[in-house]
């Protein structure tokens, strides 16, 4: 007989993968609705939730917040246009998708097509489900004039999308409608023109008496970009674009003379701080700053157009007798700073100005004027869509998992929901406006956001070696970078016993890193179970135990060989993690 340790082991791991598999199954059902809800999604660009934009949007709060559930702790993983719009799409990590940046050969539309994607992701999926896809505004970066039909975007019943060169050129900007050629909108103004043409196929989806996913995509509050660079492909460089402020619309240029952009503790603070290039950067003089507060002005104006949006949308499905059937989500494909730890306005760096984001939701069971806390990201947006059409083909092959819209759900999950966000960023960036538009290479990092009941942590690893831990909790502007402070300091948990270190919480969210790296599917939302197969850890809380100090100190932590300016699985390491319960049986 094999020894009594062996046996228990086992048995743990049979009753850890039956427990697993139950889980799975539940989560997979679909929520129960006597027919197939429609949806409206509309998605910014580029909007921050931590500079009070939503502040501004009456017609959003009113129609959408008010009327429904604000989740506070949702964020992108990738906080980069095209990255973070393909994990949206496809319900897959940015390591699994591979498109990792705005422009080929890393990313775009060719890459999200030589992946395989135009023929496996969400409109596809839900027309299969019995719905009409129907989509406005901006899809993916470089989808251009000369490159739209090669092939056509896949799964839209109809689709009007911005094209490259001119997507966020506010008063020049060029369409191009279902299979026909590229139309310009030369002096007209670009949000007002995607309004239209929602309203347009608005009323084409509720005629055609089937469910329907119009998703309206304006570029509002992005930066006015003119593109100069009409083939860049690995090239990119300062002199490829100009970009400028947003454009409001002439109705909207006036407003807010008086406004600046909120003087919390991380608004270019007095010390530097972060790491990296970041931890280098100078502070702002007074013409900086002030030219950043017009630039954040200005954001807040264009989106009033996109505000008047939600507001005439609303009314139509009231009109049309679908208001209360459909599902009216609003949200944006990243955050957004401008001034915070001295950086110029833009994105894609791990704070949570940039990845903490805006994401609110009413229909039909989602209680109303509420704000959940559970964790969510972008990579949970296709099983969402999924699951509120009531399709479960997907399965187990997304890398995200279904966001509970109903009160008893997210009451239900609260216990057993994943804590965490994975965070990637692989190559260059650049600060938009006129002061420190300098190309930063090796923007390469891996980053965790984890909240439990009693911590709310940051923990990021750069390709070059520096690390970065900030306990939000009490550093809620990611000002102390207390990675260094690895003495006996008490940290993590208020309840945990002994009380950890930095060095303890570290070690675990080292491992946790690891497997985050390269995971697939259930590994993703459910990682501790690859550290811990028997199912006796479910949390950083749980890790904490004295009991696992020696397992997570023998872990192999997180490296790369080189700074790569794409995902090169090659150059990051290590491959794999080992598992606790083996750990002890072959002691």
């Amino acid at each position: 007989m094999p020894p009594l340790r062996t046996f228990l082991a086992l048995l743990s791991v049979c009753v850890g993968l039956y427990a697993a598999g139950w889980a799975m199954q539940s989560q997979q059902q679909p929520m129960a609705t006597a027919k197939q809800p429609n949806i409206v999604f509309v998605l910014t660009d580029d909007q921050d939730l931590h500079m009070d934009s939503l502040e501004y949007m009456s017609n959003v709060r009113k129609h959408i917040a008010d009327r429904g559930t604000s989740f506070a702790n949702h964020f992108c993983t990738n906080a980069l246009c095209c990255p973070s719009r393909v994990t949206l799409w496809t319900g897959k990590s940015p390591h699994n998708t591979n498109v990792t940046d705005v422009n080929p050969p890393h990313g775009g539309y060719p890459k999200f097509i030589t992946q395989g994607f135009n023929e496996d992701y969400l409109p596809l999926w839900l027309q299969k489900a019995g719905y009409n896809t129907y989509y406005v505004g901006k899809l993916f970066n470089a989808q251009k004039v000369t490159n739209y039909d090669k092939p056509h975007a896949a799964g839209f019943t109809g689709s009007d999308f911005l094209l490259d060169p001119f997507t966020y050129e506010y008063k020049n900007a060029t369409f191009q409608r279902n299979h026909d050629p590229p139309v310009s909108y030369e002096g007209q103004y670009s949000t007002d023109v995607v309004a239209s043409k929602a309203y347009g196929f608005l009323d084409d989806a509720v005629g055609a008496e089937k469910p329907f996913m119009l998703t309206v995509a304006p570029v509002a509050p992005h930066s006015n970009v003119h593109i100069i660079d009409k083939n860049i492909h690995g090239n990119y460089s300062g002199a490829s674009a100009i970009q400028s402020p947003p454009v409001p619309a002439d109705r909207h240029a006036h407003l807010f003379t008086d406004v600046k952009v909120p003087r919390n503790a991380a608004f270019n603070p007095d010390l530097p701080n972060g790491a990296s290039w970041i931890s280098r950067l100078p502070q702002q003089n007074q013409t900086n700053v002030e030219y950043n507060d017009e630039w954040y002005r200005n954001r807040l104006r264009a989106l009033q157009s996109v505000d008047e949006m939600v507001a005439e949308l609303a009314e139509r499905l009231d009109r049309h007798g679908i208001l209360e059937d459909t599902y009216f989500i609003f949200s944006t494909d990243n955050g957004y700073h401008v001034g915070q730890h001295r950086l110029q306005p833009g994105k894609q760096c791990a704070y949570k100005e940039d990845i903490n984001i805006p994401f609110i939701v009413r229909g039909p069971g989602v209680p109303e004027n509420k704000t959940s806390h559970i964790v969510t990201s972008h990579t949970d947006l296709a099983a969402t869509f999924l699951s509120i059409a009531g399709a479960t083909e997907r399965g187990d092959l997304l890398d995200g998992e279904a966001i509970p819209l109903t009160g008893d759900s997210m009451i239900e999950v609260k216990s057993h929901r994943q804590e965490h966000v994975n965070v990637e960023m692989w190559g260059i960036i650049m600060s938009e406006g006129k002061y420190g538009a300098d190309l930063h290479n090796n923007h390469t990092y891996k980053a965790l956001r984890i909240l439990g009941e009693d911590y709310n942590l940051r923990y990021t690893v750069w390709c070059n070696g520096e690390h970065e831990l900030y306990n939000l909790s009490n550093d809620p502007h990611e000002l102390n970078n207390i990675y260094t402070e690895k003495s006996d300091a008490a940290f993590g948990p208020a309840n945990a016993s002994p009380a950890a270190t930095v060095s303890h919480v570290t070690a675990r969210l080292d491992a946790l890193l690891v497997v985050l790296k390269t995971c697939k599917a259930r590994e993703c939302t459910h990682p501790w179970e690859v550290l811990h197969p028997g199912g006796e850890v479910r949390s950083l809380q749980d890790a904490l135990s004295q009991d696992f100090d020696s397992f997570y100190a023998a872990q192999q932590k997180l490296y790369w060989t080189q700074c790569e300016q794409a995902y090169v699985a090659e150059s990051e390491g290590p491959d794999a993690v080992d598992q606790y319960m083996w750990h002890e049986v072959s002691i």
